[in-house]
């Protein structure tokens, strides 16, 4: 991660999985973000969350439910009083849900809470944390676009991908796949909307992760959940104005809509 020189860094759902680990190794790298704001819906029963604020004063736990949008707006109040003025980095929309139907087994209830979770979520926090990344954008003397100017890093899944329909033999998992090809669409939106303030939008792909959303009863995933956010730092690291609205995985490769 060493080409990712980021002063703040905010991260939704960052009390488990993903979320969680991006988080330990922000704040292990030998550079370390001056910011780290982990947010989740009940910061006090985010235990390893906690143990990390403990022995690290640049994490700022911050309560967030991305389907409400008064938090969200409380929470973005709350991170622009702690940066003063500096603005936010990096915007990590994470936060997400898995809801494990078939397609004759859908409902219109899980649909759209995961709709309103996975793909409504971060269009509301992105626009609570724009103010934020556009003034980092100003703020940096740096060219072009680039994750350690500013940027929208958007948690999506090769599930979402139409072309790949990735791991349909495994689950169907229908409202899933919905929201994250919505999601893809939203960046591609971000990139186009928000490229002429100076910030870069992409979607992600984590890779099929070890983590409590990612493992089913019959399969384990094969990808360690450390292994997974080591590579999207680094991948992080590498983009530029060339990747505005691209879709890559934890690797940097790029994948079909």
């Amino acid at each position: 991660m060493a080409g990712l020189n980021v002063r703040s860094i905010l991260v939704t759902g960052a009390n488990r999985g993903i979320g969680l680990e991006l988080v330990k190794q922000l704040l292990g790298n030998s550079n370390p973000p001056a910011w780290v704001f982990g947010t989740c819906r009940d910061p006090a029963g985010a235990q390893e969350l906690q143990n990390l604020a403990a022995h690290h004063r640049n994490l700022v736990i911050v309560a967030l439910d991305v389907t409400h949008p008064p938090s969200i707006e409380a929470a973005a109040a709350r991170v622009e009083a702690h940066l003063k003025g500096s603005g936010l980095h990096l915007l990590i929309n994470n936060a997400g849900i898995v809801k494990k139907n078939t397609l004759e087994s859908e409902t219109p209830e899980d649909m759209a809470l995961v709709y309103a979770t996975n793909t409504t979520g971060p269009l509301l926090v992105s626009q609570a944390f724009l103010p934020l990344l556009k003034e980092a954008a100003r703020g940096s003397p740096q060219g072009g676009l680039s994750c350690s100017k500013a940027a929208i890093v958007n948690m999506s899944s090769d599930c979402g991908s139409i072309q790949n329909v990735f791991s349909w033999h495994v689950g169907q998992v229908i409202s899933y796949r919905c929201s994250k090809a919505a999601l893809n669409m939203l960046t591609k939106c971000q990139a186009l909307g928000y490229g002429g303030d100076g910030i870069l939008s992409v979607a992600v792909h984590p890779g099929w992760v070890q983590t409590d959303m990612g493992n089913r009863a019959s399969v384990k995933a094969p990808l360690p959940v450390d292994v997974s956010v080591r590579g999207m730092l680094h991948v992080l690291s590498t983009l530029s104005e060339k990747d505005n609205g691209a879709f890559v995985n934890w690797e940097g490769k790029v994948l079909p809509w």
